[in-house]
């Protein structure tokens, strides 16, 4: 039961009930083993959970499941051990055993709905004019208190209200109780979500009843009525519905190549290449990328480079190929990338400036051939310094964010980054020439913030990449939704050879 309040003035601003979940919920179905979990930073193995033994079965189908959080930002190792009384022989030859593993997001609390209600005479309470009316709702909590859960906005001087509709998701309304408000109110009347969901009609008109009034005036009938105007079920989609029905995320990298990063061969470069670990280019690179490429199911990345005189002729570029060509910018996997990379810094001389726009320009080029969502891309600048394109840089995100694209930024170094901050736009949405950028698609991080004190590079690597890709599935979703793409549907489950489908009654 839902508890509705109406009120006779604003009591204050509120956020309506909308935080996103932190994490989705994974479910893994396995034929029987010990699950164990990976730390992020020490990589030990713990002890997830395990299933119940069955006896007597070469083909256990365990009823135990493992829920686990998933994390687009985050790589989540997972290992099997299985535990058998009767040790397995290997016979040369013949196949001893299969696992299938099997993930399956969970999909419940995933509906909004969208509602619009009405109100008809209602009380007049303010002395010298009408009423200034919104509508209240409450949710009870199991343990019996009531939880404001969404508040409509005032309308002025009206005792016949048309509010604004409102979407609120299903969770924030079901399985709620009547209460009463403790302040000055016109009346309140109670409903349930069943009887919401039967949409406008007859049996969603709702007398709007002022206990106070009731109990001291005998032909009391109402404070007026409240009617529901519209009621939508909407299911909320996720990064992964759209993952599953095949979009692919297309990973470009864009490195720094300018002369303040200092000659490679000089153990203060940023670019230094050490035969004992890596510099700090190719960690932010290494961290991003492989969380990434899992998410790109060839594996082929273009890698590209800007502010460095060429060979043979020694010309400036903003927008050159690692690989060293031009046609054909993709390097196979990050390891390729990587290659490439340092394959880069033998050839050519650092120079300058710090020009992004060109190549954000590129990726945007192939994002704008790409409207049915079935590609995202995703640019990972890596820079040292002071950009020299502010301008053109703007521009060329305020065009970005209206295609299928995000970019991170990952500054190294030591250098101020206050150009960058204001490119992140987490606190003024970015704009060039008056006009505003759709939507927030680059995130910026210094890397020098996430240096561990112990030297724990790994730990290091995994916080960036966890910070920097944090953002990637909301930004993902807000085009999506802008655009009203759909989720493509999920091909269907795997089935090994020769084993039939099963049905149950």
């Amino acid at each position: 039961m839902n508890n509705t309040f109406l009120n006779m003035a604003s009591i204050g601003d509120f956020d309506p009930l909308n935080a996103s979940i932190p994490a989705t919920k994974v479910e893994i179905t396995v034929s029987f083993c010990v699950l164990y979990t990976q730390g992020m930073g020490n990589k030990e193995w713990r002890e997830f959970g395990r299933t119940e033994v069955i006896d007597n079965t070469l083909n256990p189908d365990f009823v135990r499941k493992f829920i686990l959080d998933y994390f687009f930002e985050e790589r989540q190792n997972i290992r099997f051990d299985f535990r058998l009384e009767k040790a397995l022989g290997g016979i040369p030859g013949k196949k001893c055993g299969t696992i299938i593993v099997k993930a399956e997001e969970l999909n419940n609390c995933r509906e909004s709905v969208m509602m619009q209600f009405c109100g008809n005479k209602l009380d007049k309470k303010d002395f010298f004019g009408k009423s200034d009316p919104f509508l209240v709702f409450y949710r009870s909590n199991e343990d019996g208190t009531f939880t404001i859960c969404h508040k409509t906005e005032v309308v002025k001087n009206t005792l016949n209200p048309v509010w604004q509709a409102f979407k609120i998701p299903v969770r924030a309304l079901c399985n709620g109780d009547y209460d009463r408000y403790v302040h000055d109110f016109i009346g309140e009347f109670s409903t349930s979500y069943r009887e919401l969901s039967r949409g406008q009609s007859q049996f969603n008109v709702y007398e709007v009843v002022n206990p106070k009034k009731k109990g001291k005036k005998k032909k009391y009938l109402n404070s007026g009525t409240v009617t529901l105007l519209s009621f939508l079920v909407d299911i909320e989609v996720t990064f992964l519905d759209y993952i599953k029905g095949g979009t692919q995320i297309n990973f470009t990298v864009a490195i720094d190549f300018t002369a303040s990063n200092g000659h490679p061969a000089q153990p203060t470069s940023l670019h230094y290449m050490s035969p004992y670990q890596l510099n700090t280019y190719a960690m932010a690179l290494k961290a991003v990328g492989e969380i990434i490429q899992d998410y790109d199911s060839d594996k082929m990345f273009p890698a590209l480079g800007f502010g460095a005189k060429l060979p043979p002729d020694g010309r400036v570029s903003h927008e050159f190929a690692l690989n060293g060509n031009p046609q054909n910018p993709y390097c196979t996997g990050i390891d390729g990338v990587m290659e490439a990379y340092y394959q880069s810094l033998k050839s050519v001389q650092l120079y300058g400036p710090t020009n992004f726009s060109p190549v954000i320009n590129h990726v945007a080029r192939y994002a704008a051939s790409v409207n049915d969502g079935s590609q995202y891309f995703v640019l990972l600048i890596i820079t040292d310094g002071v950009i020299s394109d502010m301008a053109q840089t703007k521009e060329s995100i305020v065009n970005a964010a209206c295609l299928p694209m995000s970019i991170i930024i990952v500054g190294v170094g030591p250098a101020e980054f206050d150009a960058m901050v204001e490119l992140d736009g987490d606190e003024v949405r970015i704009s060039s020439r008056g006009r505003y950028a759709e939507r927030d698609i680059v995130q910026f991080v210094p890397f020098r913030d996430y240096i561990d004190r112990t030297g724990n590079h790994v730990l290091s690597m995994a916080r960036l990449a966890k910070d920097v890709l944090a953002e990637i599935p909301d930004q993902f979703l807000s085009y999506m939704r802008t655009r009203g793409i759909k989720p493509s549907p999920a091909p269907p489950p795997y089935t090994p050879p020769g084993q039939p489908l099963q049905t149950q009654i």
